[in-house]
């Protein structure tokens, strides 16, 4: 490209202003250029058509930290850089809106898997909450880990028996204490070459994992409030760090979430974002099986005999009451 046209990939931006890593290892500001060209929305990088295309062709596309981009430089006295064009997505981590809002909240764009991050105890796990955390990552097709750390609160052993379900449904699990550097050579492997996004509530430690894995991130650390046991949000946006060659790779900072929603999943889909249900499911009587009360469903008896967790069976149910009730209103 000439001096006039870079590439790069935005890191963060708020007001407007977006901060892009260029592929000459510098960074700069830019501002977005009126409307860019719809014909990238809602491509994949083969150049085939989303699901949501129709939609996503009528309106203007929005950026997300991780997307790559083409700028070109304005000239004159300020050395302006605007972006002109949002290239071709090769995945994309989405939400619905919070405050039940009905729309899609994009949380990072071209990120390789998701690291799903609780703590064993402070603020204490809620399991039907990362439940929602691996559906909305199934559901985006993204590679998926979950990291338990804070583990020398409760002990490891505890720690493992505690999310073994989530073992014997085939994500890998990560248990870490930043405190006494535990498990941290592991998460630091799997991130080795990949963009991976870090996501959770509050409070976890995912700063204090990041500063330790990589000590000139410099991220603020949250505080936990003991009258709510809930972290205090430290990072307000998404931010994409690069990420130094070894390992390479980058990562995506996502705030704290006190919330998370689906959106757009329809309920028929819903049962393949559990991957412990796959196979069962090919035995039930009904193709069109909804795993609720219907006779001869193996999910159900499968649950029945604790092959399938019940606990994460129950958070099923109550994703598809929900969903049902969202897609009759």
């Amino acid at each position: 490209m000439s001096e006039r046209t870079q590439s790069g990939v935005v890191t963060s931006g708020t007001g407007g202003v977006w901060n892009v890593h260029l592929d000459d290892g510098s960074d700069v500001e830019a501002s977005m250029r009126g409307r860019l060209k719809k014909s990238n929305a809602g491509r994949r990088t083969d150049g085939s058509l989303r699901r949501d295309t129709v939609e996503a062709r009528s309106r203007t596309q929005k950026l997300a930290v991780g997307d790559r981009v083409t700028l070109e430089h304005e000239g004159g006295a300020t050395g302006a850089w605007a972006i002109s064009e949002i290239q071709p997505r090769g995945s994309c981590l989405k939400r619905r809106e919070p405050g039940g809002g009905k729309g899609e909240r994009i949380i990072a764009a071209n990120v390789d898997q998701s690291m799903i991050m609780f703590a064993a105890a402070n603020p204490e796990p809620h399991p039907r909450m990362l439940d929602r955390f691996l559906v909305i990552g199934e559901a985006n097709g993204i590679a998926l880990r979950i990291v338990i750390n804070k583990v020398e609160l409760v002990g490891e052993s505890a720690a493992r028996e505690r999310f073994a379900a989530y073992e014997r449904a085939g994500y890998p699990v990560h248990f870490t204490s930043v405190k006494q550097r535990i498990g941290l050579d592991g998460v630091l492997d799997a991130m080795a070459g990949r963009v991976t996004a870090i996501s959770g509530p509050s409070g976890v430690g995912k700063s204090s994992l990041l500063n330790a894995l990589f000590p000139g991130l410099g991220l603020r650390v949250a505080e936990i409030s003991e009258s709510v046991n809930k972290g205090r949000h430290t990072t307000v946006g998404a931010f994409l760090h690069p990420l130094p060659v070894p390992p390479g790779g980058a990562v995506v900072d996502t705030p704290g979430l006190r919330e998370i929603g689906m959106w757009g999943l329809p309920r028929a889909e819903l049962d393949n974002c559990f991957p412990e249900f796959r196979e069962p499911r090919d035995e039930c009587r009904f193709g069109n099986c909804a795993h609720m009360a219907e006779p001869g469903c193996a999910v159900l008896a499968a649950v029945a005999r604790g092959v399938v967790s019940a606990t994460r069976y129950d958070s099923y149910r109550k994703l598809r009451e929900e969903i049902e009730t969202e897609q009759t209103n």
